[in-house]
């Protein structure tokens, strides 16, 4: 972090184009850090907050708002680069890529196939493995950040609970995966 005391100026007087083209470049200074470190994520809260910081440029316009754009422009210089998507590395509080995610991708001209978290989780292993992370002995794997695994996990648990149960119409006992009810045979 930047010990030199910078000029406070706000994004309305700036401009949007310009504040959003002077966040992305301490945005990729902060990903590229980030992606030095095995399974690393950034909130979007902390990126933005960093950006605003580094540049000097500040807004009280929600994070949603913007975020996505500068992570886009992040996005399309990477990709000129042969860089894989440092926007990635940037989560939610609940430790999905969200919205913002999506705008990166397209920003590059890439669609967005599948699961939004599923596609960056690949990515992000890209990132880890090009820019230095020390990686498991046996290699790194793709994965969602805990708070998601988590969350999908406990999503799982509560659907497979919310099942009817396979019931015999005879006896209403619960019949056995083979289909056939012991009682009524």
């Amino acid at each position: 972090i930047n010990d030199v005391p910078v000029e406070r100026r706000t994004a309305s007087d700036v401009g949007v184009e310009a504040s959003r083209t002077a966040w992305a470049e301490p945005a990729r200074v902060a990903l590229l850090e980030v992606a030095g470190r095995y399974n690393a994520v950034l909130t979007y809260k902390e990126l933005g907050a960093y950006v605003q910081q580094e540049s000097g440029i500040f807004t009280s316009q929600m994070l949603h708002n913007w975020v996505g754009d500068v992570l886009g422009r992040v996005a399309v210089d990477g990709n000129s680069r042969g860089e894989p998507m440092l926007a990635s590395l940037c989560v939610d509080a609940n430790g999905s890529v969200g919205k913002p995610y999506a705008v990166a991708v397209a920003a590059t001209g890439d669609e967005l196939v599948g699961d939004a978290d599923d596609h960056a989780a690949r990515e992000r292993l890209k990132c880890y493995e090009a820019f230095g992370a020390e990686m498991p002995a046996a290699g790194g794997v793709p994965t969602l950040t805990p708070k998601l695994s988590a969350a999908r996990t406990r999503e799982r648990k509560a659907r497979a609970n919310d099942k009817p149960a396979n019931v015999c119409p005879n006896c209403n006992m619960a019949v056995p995966a083979t289909g056939v009810c012991d009682n009524c045979g």
